[in-house]
């Protein structure tokens, strides 16, 4: 089984060293300084959880040709990274390569097989121009929902906070034969990777948090313990993540927690700079249309009013246009 992690940073570098600690055929797709380091002395990965500290050897390439057809690319990229490289990513593609979707925020797939009347409807805010609905194909598509938390501290260096699932889920919702020949290989590399019959109920768990969480830290520099309790922006999230909920809702989405412990869970997690606000601080482009331009843009979808949405989005995202980040 040949897997190429395309996008290895943080979360793909971790990916990626810990199928090849495990002895999977595995290749990273990554750039500049952090591909070199990977290409001069392989990829070393600390584990905070285990206190573990090991440098990998790892197939790394900035051309995807080098590499040639693969059985699943993981696509671990920001989402706004993503469809600009869709033609770089073809040589990978066979005819019977899977693409691993591991893309926070609303994936661009996510009317595929979803059935009703909005089954097939694009999203020009996650997939502008239809790049990866005609460049992969969404039959092609698997969906992950990334939980680990972890950082590239140096270029070569991974450091793994915490976290080690990857929750996987066919659009249609069935226990695939690829879906769980993925699941396996994972597993064995010490991950957790559930093959969940209703994916899009975890990703819409995951994004409640990015969609409040990450523009509110951008706009005030504030960790998420001290944004989920202090009463105001605490309120602001809480308002968002109910709006989210009705589009959710009326698309068919069960939550298995209420806001406030969502929100509760957001401030145990600490002092905490969401990753937004990190892209801010280091002059990055920040993930905005994936995580809140899409939720509003399936309000205008399901007839749902945005207010808080709509507003916080509006501020972030001029806040990104100043720093030139958006």
């Amino acid at each position: 089984m040949k897997i190429c992690v395309f996008g290895a940073g943080a979360i793909g570098g971790y990916m990626g060293a810990k199928l090849a600690q495990a002895g999977a055929e595995v290749s990273l797709v990554a750039r500049g300084p952090h591909l070199a380091a990977m290409k001069a002395r392989g990829l070393r990965l600390i584990e905070e959880e285990t206190g573990t500290d090991e440098t990998v050897p790892v197939r790394v390439a900035e051309d995807a040709a080098e590499l040639g057809e693969q059985d699943y690319v993981i696509v671990t990229l920001k989402a706004h990274s993503v469809p600009p490289v869709v033609g770089r990513m073809q040589p990978l593609i066979g005819e019977g390569t899977t693409i691993v979707s591991g893309v926070n925020g609303v994936p661009w797939w996510y009317f595929h097989k979803i059935g009703g009347p909005l089954e097939g409807t694009r999203l020009a805010s996650v997939d502008p121009g239809d790049a990866q609905w005609t460049g992969f194909g969404p039959d092609r598509v698997l969906g992950c929902v990334v939980y680990p938390a972890a950082e590239v501290i140096e270029p070569g260096v991974v450091r793994h906070i915490e976290g080690n699932r990857f929750s996987l889920g066919e659009p249609d919702g069935s226990k695939s034969e690829r879906a769980t020949r993925l699941s396996q290989a994972l597993a064995a590399a010490g991950l957790k990777a559930p093959v969940r019959p209703k994916l899009r109920d975890e990703i819409w768990v995951k994004l409640w948090g990015n969609l409040s969480f990450n523009p509110i830290s951008a706009l005030t520099h504030a960790t998420l313990d001290v944004l989920c309790t202090d009463p105001g922006t605490r309120g602001v999230a809480r308002a968002m993540m109910l709006e989210a909920q009705v589009i959710a809702e009326k698309l068919g989405v069960k939550f298995p927690i209420d806001v406030d412990r969502r929100i509760e869970g957001g401030a145990a997690v600490g002092a905490h700079r969401t990753s937004m606000l990190q892209d801010l601080d280091l002059g990055r482009p920040m993930e905005i249309d994936a995580l809140v331009g899409s939720v509003q843009e399936l309000g205008r979808i399901t007839g749902t009013p945005t207010p808080a949405i709509d507003t916080v989005l509006a501020l972030v995202s001029l806040r990104a246009r100043v720093a030139g980040l958006y």
